[in-house]
């Protein structure tokens, strides 16, 4: 019989079908696949077809926009959002708008065009999640901006429009509603138990052990309880955590070390999915508390959202995460 499962974070619920549960071969997959990067803005040598880079990793030197690098950060050529003005908030009568400010950067991860993110090393991933942390660090003095989105879009199917692995950063000058249903659960079960609630799902998840997929000294991932979509995965940080750029090195290196073998797990079980990455993290002005926990959230483009998600804002998910769980758990990588 179907169930509906609420998650305890932000009280959405999902419809987990299971009467039509899936296996990873179930999946209509098309593979992602790196091709030829003949022309491709990201290669090395094609530095001019970006903007100049705000930051770049170097192996031994070099001069500015130039080959040489083995991380390179740009603003995105096509922003959705400008950095330069002022907000100009105003009132249009019932309604608000401001100016579409921001900014729109492009962390490109290897110079290598062929490699797909898994297929990084680890040294090279923690590379990336420091390049993260040193775009936010930079970005937050300006206090137009209340939060930064991280993200990565893996694949056509996951909104990625240039196959040369990449993430994307943008910082906005309002909190996204998604984190901020999680910020106010977070609040509301800290102000009625005086404990992080994430700090308890990693509790009761350890205990129970079903929806566990990997641990490690630092870092736990789970199949959400209750998932929008197959095999949806989060990564927490095992001790309570509120504030991913201010990680410690041993932290990234950990989690660079695990962020990596779910990937691979996924790759394997579902045969090169598409696939989109957020980290999310306590806004600006509230980055150290004892509420909200940071965690990446993985989530497989396995199934479309059609008129009922849209209309109910129930997401239908048919594999159960204990399932789905097991599967990367058990997987020969």
């Amino acid at each position: 019989m179907p169930e509906f499962r609420k998650d305890i974070v932000t009280g959405r619920w999902v419809i987990i079908a299971t009467e039509r549960a899936k296996r990873p071969t179930d999946f209509a997959l098309e593979p992602v696949e790196n091709k030829s990067g003949q022309n491709c803005p990201f290669c090395p040598g094609n530095e001019s077809k970006t903007p100049p880079e705000v930051l770049a990793y170097r192996v031994n030197g070099g001069a500015p926009n130039t080959p040489g690098w083995k991380l390179r950060v740009v603003p995105n050529k096509f922003p959705v959002l400008g950095i330069e003005g002022d907000l100009n908030k105003q009132g249009e009568g019932l309604y608000d708008k401001m100016n579409g400010i921001g900014a729109h950067e492009v962390i490109i991860e290897t110079p290598q065009h062929e490699k797909t993110f898994d297929m990084l090393t680890e040294k090279e991933i923690e590379d990336v999640l420091w390049a993260f942390r040193d775009r936010v660090l930079d970005l937050k003095k300006d206090k137009r901006f209340k939060y930064i989105l991280i993200f990565k879009n893996h694949g056509s199917a996951a909104g990625a429009s240039l196959e040369h692995t990449h993430s994307q950063l943008i910082a906005l000058p309002i909190v996204p509603k998604s984190v901020l249903q999680e910020v106010e659960g977070s609040r509301n079960h800290f102000a009625n138990r005086e404990r992080c609630i994430y700090c308890d799902i990693i509790r009761q998840e350890r205990e129970e052990g079903v929806r566990v997929i990997l641990e490690n000294k630092d870092f736990v991932v789970i199949a959400p309880y209750a998932p929008r979509f197959p095999f949806e995965t989060y990564i927490l940080p095992k001790l309570h955590d509120s504030c991913f750029e201010e990680g410690k090195s041993y932290e990234y290196e950990a989690l660079a070390s695990i962020a990596k073998e779910t990937l691979v797990r996924m790759t394997k079980v579902l045969d090169r999915p598409a696939y989109n990455i957020m980290i999310h993290t306590s806004p600006f002005g509230e980055e150290i508390n004892d509420f909200y926990h940071w965690h990446i959230e993985i989530m497989p483009r396995l199934t479309k959202v059609a008129g009922f998600e849209w209309g109910t804002g129930f997401y239908i998910n048919p594999t159960p995460p204990e399932e789905a769980a097991k599967f990367l758990r058990e997987a020969v990588v």
